[in-house]
């Protein structure tokens, strides 16, 4: 992530120390959850993604070769890869660069058939994005161990198109704009993401834990935020993500932090809790 020079006094408002709310009222009303559109739901499901499979051409056969992969996103939703220069997939990248991306949004039980989920046709090129790395290693920690490597590199999956299942009957092909957008992509914010994702897990961690619980994730486990734009907040789990959208789009850290004390405040939290 980009250095952050935000003013502290800018970074966390005082309203922080006590937020209204309904906290232990066993009668709160949860923020009821909207019914998303296809693009919506697709966008979410690559925001949410820790895993999906990458599809390359084998360089020696041109068969399609299907590979394991972890993802995070960068600020404007684009999905952004590590990988060895070693492996076949990146081999095969380096041959010809259209991949595609299946990301798996279905439920653990029940039909598979039945869930979400979307593939993304593109390019998978190397990055030079100055928040690739920052932003995938905070999704992924485990990944500094390797990331310094010489042979690991940051990839970047540019979206043509994208072909989102939500179940039967609901099938419907979308343009790059509803996967990767612009609004969601403030330089001021990138200055700033590191400062406030780690002051808000090092100081609000329970307040995390009823955002998700109050945006359909599971109660436990330590939610934390991996990443922020001007859209929403990326929350990791224990072994799960969670997309948690803005009400509006933001462009500066003073928006995100009243926006972030609106989702605590409709999680039923007085204060900002650790």
């Amino acid at each position: 992530m980009a250095p952050d020079n935000t003013p502290d006094n800018a970074a966390t408002p005082a309203s922080w120390a006590a937020l209204p709310g309904t906290s232990g009222n066993p009668d709160r009303k949860r923020p009821q959850p909207m019914e998303l559109s296809p693009p919506a739901l697709a966008a979410r499901l690559v925001r949410q993604a820790l895993k999906a499979a990458l599809g390359t051409l084998d360089r020696t056969t041109g068969h399609p070769y299907a590979s394991l992969v972890t993802v995070a996103t960068e600020p404007e939703g684009s999905p952004v890869l590590l990988i060895s220069e070693l492996a076949l997939h990146t081999r095969n990248l380096q041959a010809d660069q259209r991949a595609s991306l299946m990301i798996d949004g279905t439920a653990p039980d029940g039909d598979p058939l039945a869930g979400g989920r979307v593939t993304l046709v593109g390019r998978c090129i190397p990055s030079e994005s100055a928040t690739a790395a920052g932003r995938f290693i905070s999704r992924h920690p485990a990944a500094a161990v390797y990331a310094g490597f010489a042979d690991f590199r940051f990839y970047r999956f540019d979206v043509e198109k994208a072909h989102f299942i939500g179940g039967f009957g609901r099938i419907v092909d979308l343009e790059p704009a509803a996967i990767v957008t612009s609004s969601s992509r403030s330089e001021t914010l990138a200055a700033a993401e590191a400062r406030i994702v780690a002051k808000v897990n090092a100081e609000f961690g329970l307040s995390l834990g009823c955002i998700a619980d109050s945006h359909g994730g599971a109660t436990v486990g330590n939610w934390r935020i991996s990443g922020l734009d001007g859209e929403g907040i990326d929350l990791v789990g224990t072994a799960a993500a969670l997309r948690v959208p803005f009400a509006q789009p933001v462009a500066t850290p003073e928006a995100v932090w009243q926006e972030i004390e609106r989702l605590a405040r409709e999680a039923g939290q007085d204060k900002m809790k650790v």
